[in-house]
């Protein structure tokens, strides 16, 4: 996989096969899935210029074989990456999350106190996995701005919401509110620091590539099938639209690899280097274009292949179910509206 010319050469050193092989199956349990997700972090290295083909590749990699594992894998190793980042020393053999998002009527406020220390309190929305995970990243509003905590989820004044979670797509990935009442927390960064590095528009491409890599496991259900049946002409379109589909969201990735690979020494920590792209629009652009990609395939692989897959086989029933709602967290019409607001304000295009 990831094999365009536009490729960085790092990423040939990822034997994606033993990263699939490795990565579990629908039915896995969470800690066994946060297993994989520890053992990957021992030989993947932190995403970063230089980095990139191959964090990328092993992020598809691990979609590929199963998309909830991915789920699991790309938070734990986007935290770690964080904290390096920010020079926070990670504790042994612990878990992570990362719990950015924000929701209507839901607000998390980080206070002093007495002794100067930092309290959480209020309530965080999709929270994934929190009840499994030793720890996460937390933004909380400080004033008029959001800062990043590290925060122990085994401590008192943390309840999991899990029971909340009812969906189909991932089951086992519960990502429901958490509470949290005066729980203690380490600042990461300053306030604004998380949303305004390039690091935060790669960890986005990042997902990406666990979008592509599920429906590169489609794409090969599709390829089977059509193999049984060499004599289908509506088979080998299907296939072959697919491999067009593939194709671009992995010319996506791979330029997206390229830029941040190419990117000047040091970037994380100069947002503002003259230098470097516009990272908001390169991660839109790709995430965007991966998701088109991605939606493409999965409708036209269910509608070819038919229901005997998806009433059958607990390995494909599940990849389309989760697939079908991880890539939801590109938010569409409002996200290629956000493309557009930035070249009108910034440009960025050639044309």
């Amino acid at each position: 996989m990831l094999r365009s010319p536009a490729w960085p050469p790092s990423a040939a050193a990822v034997r994606t096969a033993d990263v699939e092989a490795s990565a579990g199956r629908p039915g896995t349990t969470p800690s066994e899935r946060l297993t994989v997700a520890r053992t990957l972090a021992s030989t993947t290295p932190l995403l970063t210029s230089g980095t990139a083909g191959a964090v990328l590749a092993t992020l598809a990699a691990v979609a590929a074989a199963d998309v909830a594992t991915a789920r699991t894998v790309e938070p734990h190793l986007d935290a770690l990456g964080i904290l390096a980042q920010a020079g926070v020393p990670v504790p042994d053999d612990s878990t992570w999350g990362v719990f950015a998002a924000e929701a209507p009527g839901l607000r998390l406020e980080a206070t002093r106190d007495s002794s100067g220390g930092v309290r959480l309190h209020g309530v965080k929305p999709w929270c994934s996995l929190a009840s499994s995970l030793s720890h996460a990243l937390v933004t909380a509003h400080v004033g008029d701005e959001r800062q990043l905590f590290a925060v122990d989820l085994r401590q008192p004044g943390v309840t999991v919401h899990d029971e909340s979670w009812v969906a189909r797509g991932m089951p086992d990935v519960p990502s429901g509110p958490v509470e949290l009442d005066g729980v203690a927390a380490e600042p990461v960064g300053d306030p604004g620091w998380y949303l305004t590095r390039p690091g935060f528009a790669w960890g986005g491409i990042g997902v990406a590539a666990c979008w592509w890599g599920g429906a590169v496991g489609l794409a090969r259900l599709l390829r089977a099938t059509a193999a049984a049946r060499p004599s289908s002409e509506l088979l080998q379109e299907a296939l072959g639209a697919t491999v067009l589909d593939l194709a671009d969201a992995e010319d996506a990735l791979a330029t997206a690899a390229a830029r941040i690979d190419g990117s000047a020494h040091g970037a994380d920590t100069d947002p503002g280097a003259d230098t470097d792209p516009d990272w908001s629009l390169l991660a839109q652009v790709t995430r965007s274009r991966v998701r088109r990609a991605v939606d493409a395939v999965l409708q036209r692989v269910v509608s070819t292949v038919g229901p005997a897959p998806l009433t059958r086989d607990v390995e494909v029933a599940a990849r389309v179910a989760d697939l079908g709602l991880y890539v939801l967290q590109d938010h569409g019409a409002r996200d290629t509206a956000r493309v557009g607001r930035i070249v009108l304000e910034r440009g960025g295009v050639a044309w």
